[in-house]
């Protein structure tokens, strides 16, 4: 199987930054960052299996998806980096700092999705099978105006749905995803989160309008416990997008690592 597609951002030989998207997005979301505020980096944004241009064959796992992430940094990175994570993508990216502590110097972690619920996780799932797709772009896009998406810019909104809204054999359109890789990943969500080693400095940011919240407090309490100093928390006034509603504050929490 050939490797995941990587999307390749800011200045080559900048300190590096391994930019892992949530579940149903992909790594072109990482371009406003990474052309604007963070444009004095390297940022390398793969789309996850499953998801936008990277291949979408099976298994769909968190491990499979550190094994991913690990060529890529092979492919592209020269060193330890700084990842930045959103939702299910922070739950991958701190399995790869257990993992493989080595190749990571810190954690960025944008509201994770990680040890939650499992009755709520494959509620989700099989709202997924039942709705897969939509009727048309319009529809599609009220579903994020009126979701997560709520108090992103139009611009970032419409950029997203030229670039991951596709046409579908069906006659309606859905997202460049595999409906199966996504419903499989509902459920990996439901596995008990992990911390990273102690001494790998980490960032925590909650999107405080997100309820009933990703974040557990039980997540946090450990987090503080294994890290202690080495951990900063960042409660946000935002909803779930944190890094298309709050760039600037995200830009500098990556700078604060880097």
């Amino acid at each position: 199987m050939r490797g995941l597609h990587t999307y390749l951002f800011g200045a080559p030989g900048a300190p590096e930054v391994l930019a892992v998207h949530g579940l149903t997005g992909h790594g072109r979301r990482w371009e406003d960052l990474g052309t604007g505020l963070l444009s004095d980096t390297r940022i390398i944004a793969p789309d996850l299996r499953g998801h936008g241009r990277s291949p979408w064959t099976p298994p769909w796992g968190i491990d499979t998806h550190v094994a991913d992430l690990i060529e890529v940094l092979d492919e592209h990175a020269t060193g330890p980096v700084v990842v930045v994570a959103h939702s299910y993508g922070g739950a991958i990216a701190l399995h790869l700092a257990k993992s493989a502590p080595e190749r990571v110097r810190g954690l960025v972690l944008l509201d994770p999705a990680i040890g939650l619920p499992p009755e709520t996780m494959g509620r989700i799932a099989e709202l997924v099978i039942a709705h897969p797709d939509y009727t048309d772009a319009a529809e599609a896009r009220s579903e994020k105006v009126h979701g997560a998406w709520a108090d992103v810019p139009a611009a970032a909104l419409d950029a997203d749905l030229a670039e991951h809204l596709v046409e579908l054999e069906n006659g309606r359109v859905g997202w460049r995803m595999s409906i199966p890789a996504v419903v499989a990943s509902w459920g990996e969500m439901a596995r008990d989160f992990v911390v990273p080693p102690p001494g790998t400095p980490t960032v925590l940011v909650q999107a405080m309008r997100v309820q009933p919240p990703y974040v557990t407090a039980e997540f946090r309490a450990a987090l503080a416990e294994t890290l202690g100093p080495d951990l900063t928390l960042a409660d946000l006034d935002c909803d779930h997008m944190v890094a298309h509603a709050e760039p600037d504050e995200v830009a500098m929490l990556v700078r604060k690592l880097l």
